[in-house]
Formats: structure tokens, C-alpha cells, sequence
């Protein structure tokens, strides 16, 4: 049996908010079979618990954002593009702000933490999302069409492109694809760090955002160069991150996909709409599970027992 994983101990973590700048507790803890990742506000009288699912998305700027009963937690997709990437099933996570706190930018903190913690099989199969029909959000015309969509793939694959016109950016590479049947997620995407411009910080703290930013935590550039004295993780960290970001979002249906995501310009929003279009559109998947990891797709018994 292909099973459902959880954690084996609890385990804590502190930081700081990308956007909030404010600091935040985090505890990840073993979540029983069935129960999916639970995000709980334990700051609140009573506890607010909130399903990490796509339809408790309510905003999408420059982050995606969980929301219930007027309560929100924000930036969700470092951590569960790292449960997707190494599969988990089950979590609860206790968090005492609005934000999960936002580590170096990447997702190789929430990664350390969860193998440090151990990863248990649980005695339930594991149930995967297999994609049966394309389902594509697009948005804009000509230059600035975005867009995304889900295709029928035995695996899980994923090829974004991006074009944000700057230099530095430009000079990386603008298209990459990840099939993870061949390649890790541990050492392909996780370490890939969020990105931003000086030039829109002003506007994005007076939106209440990019508070808590800092070179300690993203690649900072200005009008022409990455500000960070150590450079690039990767040479096309940009649009890796970007994959990310999307493997993350795209964790919010609630199961792991079998399926390949394409994107161009893509981010939370479109991501968002996409998986909520897959859910509504019940001829487009299936719910599947698999005897054995030897009898699944490689994409998920070969990274997956790298974890």
C-alpha cells in the first residue's frame, strides 16, 4: 500500500513575517490519518482552525492567504509547496500571527524542520488527484496574457516561463521544467527564494505589505542588479521560485496531483482559480490511490523516499 504520511514529533520553529514584519511562533504536529493540513491560530480565544484547501483562499496579493471566521493566515505557500515536496498528508500546524513566518524565502527551512521531525507512514492509503481532462485559467490579451492549466500526465511534472523585463532577470534563464519522475524537489526547488524590487517597496508597505523583507529573506534587486552580496542559489532561481510558489498553491486541492502544470506569467491568483476550476469541473479527475510505491508513477515513490 502506497501510504499516507504524517510526522513523528513535534516540532517548533520562530520568525518573522515576509509582510506583517511581525514575529511568529510556529508548530508543526502529527495529524491522524485523514485529518489534511489544518492550520490552527492558537492566538485566538477560542482556537480558529482553518483547512488549508483553495476554497478558504480569500486574497491572493502577492501571497495566498487562508481565511475563516475573520481570520487569516497569510503566506502559506513556502509551507506547503515543502509538504507537497515531500509528501505529507497530514499536519496540524499552530501559528500565533497571521503569517507563517517567512525563514530565508524558501522552502528549505520548512523542509529541515520536517525531516528533523521524521516522517512516519500511516496505516491508510494515500489518495492522489489524477487529472483526466486540461482545465487553463488565462487572464489579459496579447503581451500581458497569463495564464495556466492542468493536463493529464502520469507524474508530476511542471515548466513555467516568466518575463518580468530587467536586466538581472533577463540574464537568468526565463523557462524551467521539472519532472519529478528524475529530479528532486530537495535539491531543484526547495532552496529557490522569493524575489522583489525596491522600487515597489514604498507602494507595497503602504499596502500593508513587504514589511518584514529584508536580503536576509529574498533576493532584493534594483533597477539593474541582485543586491545580495552572495548572488543566486541557482542560476535560474527566478522562475524556479515561481514553481515553488505554484507546487505550493497548487497543494491547497487537498491531494498530491498526477498531472502536469504549465504556466506563463502565473501567480497566486491564477494558481488559485485553476484548482478551484479542477475541483468544480468533477469529469476533469479522478481520486485514485496505488497498491505500492513500485506500482505508482516514479514522480512520487522516488522523491518521496528521498525525504
Amino acid at each position: 500500500m502506497f501510504s499516507q504520511r504524517t510526522i513523528k514529533k513535534i516540532v517548533s520553529t520562530i520568525g518573522v513575517g515576509l509582510h506583517s514584519g511581525q514575529r511568529v511562533e510556529l508548530t508543526l504536529r502529527p495529524g491522524a490519518v485523514g485529518t489534511g493540513i489544518v492550520f490552527h491560530r492558537v492566538d485566538c480565544e477560542p482556537v480558529v482552525d482553518l483547512p488549508a484547501t483553495a476554497s478558504m483562499v480569500s486574497d491572493t496579493r502577492m501571497a495566498s492567504v487562508l481565511q475563516a471566521q475573520g481570520v487569516r493566515v497569510s503566506t502559506v505557500e513556502h509551507l506547503m509547496s515543502a509538504l507537497a515536496g515531500l509528501g505529507i498528508d497530514n499536519l496540524h500546524i499552530d501559528i500565533n500571527a497571521e503569517e507563517v513566518p517567512i525563514m530565508d524565502g524558501s522552502a528549505a527551512t520548512f523542509v529541515y524542520l520536517l525531516r528533523s521531525a521524521g516522517i512516519e507512514e500511516q496505516r491508510a492509503p494515500k489518495q492522489f488527484i489524477r487529472v483526466l481532462k486540461t482545465v487553463e485559467i488565462s487572464e489579459g490579451e496579447g503581451a500581458n496574457k497569463k495564464w495556466a492549466r492542468l493536463e493529464p500526465h502520469e507524474g508530476f511534472a511542471l515548466s513555467f516561463s516568466i518575463d518580468f523585463k530587467h536586466p538581472a532577470i533577463d540574464a537568468t534563464a526565463s523557462f524551467a521544467e521539472i519532472d519529478f519522475a528524475d529530479q528532486s524537489y530537495i535539491k531543484e526547488i526547495a532552496r529557490a527564494r522569493t524575489f522583489g524590487f525596491v522600487s515597489e517597496v514604498e507602494a507595497l508597505r503602504s499596502m500593508g505589505l513587504a514589511r518584514g523583507g529584508s536580503l536576509e529573506n529574498a533576493i532584493v534587486l534594483d533597477e539593474y542588479r541582485v543586491l545580495n552580496a552572495d548572488g543566486l542559489r541557482y542560476d535560474d532561481e527566478f522562475v524556479k521560485h515561481k514553481i515553488l510558489d505554484a507546487i505550493g498553491d497548487l497543494y491547497l486541492i487537498g491531494k498530491p496531483l498526477v498531472a502536469r502544470y504549465v504556466a506563463c506569467k502565473s501567480g497566486h491568483a491564477i494558481n488559485n482559480k485553476l484548482a478551484r476550476k479542477l475541483l468544480a469541473q468533477q469529469d476533469a479527475w479522478e481520486l485514485i490511490t496505488y497498491e505500492s510505491v513500485e506500482k505508482a508513477p516514479a514522480a512520487f515513490g522516488q522523491a518521496w523516499q528521498l525525504a
